[in-house]
């Protein structure tokens, strides 16, 4: 079976101003995201690539672009299922609001119980964006071999249920796995199970150097045991 190549769209506009952005329009990538995605053709430059899937959004789509103009032999395909979650009533509000909601704590501790006011569960989120994945890789296996590899550019709560699936894992316990911005994470698929190569790589050690709880460059500014609903903006 393909092996995925996951990448989490550049840092937004809405992750620097600490907002939520679920699927509103009109959010792009910010210059840090921007020069992350030109970077990113680069860092996949070893990799032979059979397709390039995106979320329609524009942060997504913007994201792939300087890979998709960097080989001109890449067909993009838009594909709804990885689309980020619909957080209904909770789109466009800030993080540090939402964090007194009483729903956050179910969230945060039992995800898959968790369904936003006006928009989805997130057991349905992982359902459709899993869905994806198996039916991207048949269709990849079909045209392109057993071998081949493919980037799929999605959002990062989508890329932590792929990953959590992957790995066997509730989804009561996603929370724990944290893809940032532009990062990259692998899984090689097989008839018997599946095998996380990468997760969250960036390239860069940076943002594990220890930093202050609340400091204030975070714009969500969440508790140090809390998972960044919607991904975060990475390090500062």
């Amino acid at each position: 079976m393909p092996t995925l190549i996951l990448v989490r769209h550049g840092r937004s506009t809405a992750n620097t101003a600490g907002v939520l952005a679920g699927r509103t329009p009109g959010v792009g990538l910010d210059e840090r995201g921007a020069a992350q995605a030109a970077a990113l053709p680069g860092r996949l430059a070893a990799l032979p690539l059979a397709a390039a899937v995106s979320s329609p959004l524009q942060r997504c789509r913007e994201t792939l672009r300087p890979l998709l103009d960097a080989r001109p032999e890449l067909e993009p395909h838009t594909e709804e299922r990885i689309n980020e979650c619909d957080y209904g009533d909770w789109s466009g509000r800030k993080l540090v609001e939402l964090a007194d909601e009483p729903l956050m704590n179910v969230v945060q501790q039992h995800p898959s119980a968790a369904v936003f006011p006006g928009g989805e569960s997130m057991r349905a989120m992982q359902a459709r964006a899993v869905d994806a994945v198996r039916d991207w890789n048949a269709r990849i296996a079909a045209g392109h071999g057993e071998d081949a590899a493919y980037v799929m550019c999605s959002h990062g709560d989508i890329i932590k249920a792929i990953v959590a699936d992957a790995l066997g894992l509730h989804l009561d316990l996603f929370q724990r796995i944290h893809a940032d911005p532009c990062s990259v994470t692998a899984i090689r698929y097989t008839g018997l199970r599946p095998f996380l190569l990468r997760l969250g790589d960036t390239g860069d050690l940076a943002p594990l150097a220890p930093r202050e709880r609340g400091d204030a460059t975070d714009p969500d500014r969440r508790p140090d045991a809390d998972a960044a609903v919607g991904g975060g903006a990475g390090a500062p």
